[in-house]
């Protein structure tokens, strides 16, 4: 069978009651072999069918049976100890593509993926089933969460958050295209997707519940920043303004997207130094 029908037939087995307990070693095999695919490429959490992003469902289905289908034990890397249902990812293939992360605090777990001349300084922490395109930067202090699928040569400033998405396994998860720079401080959760090319101001939060004025196209727009766009939060007019709890009104979080300036992309343009 093919490894996909080899986790749907292990989905099958969980939902009829199949547990840690009684996984074998020819269950965990399967497992084993889901996870270096992840790791490889070969399989993605989700992929761009035509315009829109779609979750592959038995992907997500495949991470989550690593948590299912495995007891917590103690482990230990890099003389550190600590419990856990996954070891952390060894990191031997990264130096054959020109990918590095630096020391002290750059925690990459079992199932993820690195592309080519990447960097990842610490501390910072890759999560199962993200996928990390090539030339992309990961700065100290950010998190790229489960299944999050990061494009080639983006730019996440320091101190970002991007959320992951695991359940249900049909939603798509967080999506920042290729050649997206996010300052320092960005949140994007919820399966938002960031539009190719677009740059994102310090401490700008995306999420589908907070609305995005987009002045290129004249349109409120909710879940996606569309591409080459220049994007910052500000503050507009809440229902409860006038509120007589609320001295001098109450206010909700925006996003306004404009084009992309010159400048800005000038701003953002990779540092080629770095990977010389």
């Amino acid at each position: 069978m093919s490894l996909e029908a080899d986790i749907g037939d292990l989905w099958a087995r969980k939902q009829d009651g199949l547990t840690a307990t009684d996984a074998t070693d020819e269950h965990l095999a399967v497992l084993e072999e889901f996870l270096t695919a992840l790791e490889a490429g070969e399989v993605r959490a989700a992929e761009k069918v035509g315009d829109e992003w779609e979750a592959n469902a038995w992907v997500k289905q495949g991470i989550l049976l690593n948590f299912g289908l495995r007891e917590t034990v103690a482990r230990g890397y890099g003389g550190v100890q600590y419990h856990d249902v996954l070891p952390l990812r060894e990191t031997d293939d990264l130096a054959d593509r020109g990918t590095r992360n630096t020391p002290d605090g750059t925690t990459i777990r079992r199932g993820a993926y690195l592309g080519e001349d990447c960097i990842m300084m610490s501390p910072s922490f890759v999560n199962i089933g993200a996928h990390v395109g090539d030339g992309t930067l990961i700065d100290s202090c950010d998190t790229v969460g489960s299944c999050a699928q990061i494009g080639e040569n983006v730019k996440l400033g320091a101190n970002t958050l991007i959320g992951g998405v695991l359940e249900p396994v049909e939603n798509a998860p967080v999506i920042v295209e290729d050649d997206v720079s996010l300052g320092a401080g960005c949140r994007v959760t919820s399966g938002f997707v960031v539009g190719e090319g677009s740059v994102v101001g310090e401490n700008t939060l995306l999420t589908p519940r907070i609305p995005v004025y987009d002045l290129v196209e004249e349109e409120v727009i909710y879940g996606e920043l569309p591409p080459e766009r220049r994007a910052f939060q500000r503050f507009v007019d809440s229902s409860v303004g006038d509120h007589d709890l609320i001295p001098g009104g109450a206010y909700k979080p925006a996003v306004v997207a404009s084009d992309v300036e010159e400048e800005t992309l000038e701003a953002t343009e990779r540092e080629d130094a770095l990977r010389d």
